[in-house]
């Protein structure tokens, strides 16, 4: 039994590290010998805050005919932050779909536990010289680095100036007097505070994925839906109804969106987005979709039985139409 145990462990870590091998490999097919630019952070969000760092890296770039690169976690490999359990915002998928559209040609998004033993100088060494071979490298201000995050933005740039690259700290971008965060964004989408969200983030909160199928209750009843699950360890908003944007292979459509578990059917269930197209008639199923959140509408409530969900599905969509009438353009 030990023996078996012990293997199991020493299975899983070799595992583990095969699979980050493979990564390296993966980015070493592609790795840019003839120099980066890279950028560093969590870019949980990708937010405005981000983008003023991407924007950055993908200018000094094409001026200096480098490779605009980031460096990133994968987003499901850290549990906490300074102590404090995190949630995060996007997948992987997202945020390497969002670094591009800012102009990032390349993202390499280990797993946490595979440098998380390195000290300050062992990552710069490692992963900005020999892997990114980065000649200019771009963070924030309170960018932290190396096992227990014990290193800085002072402490990169003597390294930089050891190992032959460049750092430049880019400001925080405020909002009025808010400086943009991904805690203060996490805050507003628990809060299902999807207008102050979009502001932060530069764009709509949105939720991506695959349809998947779920109970097709509303096809009986003729308001058939989309079901988008959320990834473990994604942070989830506030259970409620809310008005959105639906982007699909076959176009764009308004769309009215419960997140939750549905507690008048199911109390077990995790949660999901479960969305109403409207003015769309057709078949999603394993489709990719985009939904974007833009306003709540009321709390998510169990009903005493389906006829009077259904009844409050109706007053819902007639809440969201006129919503959308006040709102053509989508902005609070």
């Amino acid at each position: 039994m030990e023996s078996d145990q012990r293997f199991r462990k020493t299975g899983f870590k070799a595992g583990r590290k095969a699979a980050q091998c493979l990564e390296e490999q993966k980015w070493n097919s592609m790795s840019p010998h003839g120099g980066s630019a890279v950028a560093l952070g969590l870019f949980d969000g990708v937010h405005l805050g981000h983008r003023a760092v991407l924007a950055m890296t993908a200018a000094c770039a094409i001026a200096q005919q480098l490779t605009p690169c980031a460096f990133t976690f994968a987003a499901d490999s850290i549990p906490a932050k300074q102590g404090v359990p995190l949630a995060f915002l996007y997948t992987d998928a997202q945020k390497r779909r969002l670094m591009q559209a800012c102009g990032i040609a390349h993202v390499y998004c280990p797993t946490f536990s595979a440098l998380r033993h390195l000290d300050g100088e062992a990552f710069c060494r490692h992963v900005l010289v020999e892997m990114l071979h980065a000649r200019e490298v771009f963070c924030g201000d309170d960018f932290r680095f190396g096992a227990g995050a014990a290193w800085d933005v002072e402490a990169l740039e003597r390294f930089g100036a050891a190992m032959g690259f460049r750092v430049h700290r880019v400001p925080p971008v405020r909002w009025g007097t808010q400086v943009i965060s991904s805690t203060a964004i996490r805050q507003a989408v628990r809060s299902g505070e999807m207008e102050q969200a979009q502001k932060l983030l530069g764009a709509p909160y949105q939720i991506c994925g695959a349809v998947t199928h779920g109970k097709s209750l509303g096809h009986t009843r003729q308001v058939p839906t989309i079901n988008l699950p959320f990834a473990s360890g994604q942070l989830v908003p506030r259970h409620g109804v809310y008005v959105s944007y639906t982007r699909t292979s076959e176009g764009g459509y308004d769309s009215i969106t419960n997140v939750g578990i549905n507690p008048t059917v199911s109390d077990s269930q995790p949660p999901v987005a479960e969305t109403y197209l409207l003015h769309f008639s057709g078949d999603l199923y394993d489709q990719p979709c985009q939904v974007e959140l833009r306003h709540f509408l009321r709390a998510e409530q169990k009903f005493p039985d389906t006829d009077a969900l259904y009844a409050q599905i109706a007053a819902d969509q007639a809440a969201c139409r006129q919503w959308l009438t006040q709102h053509p353009s989508g902005e609070a």
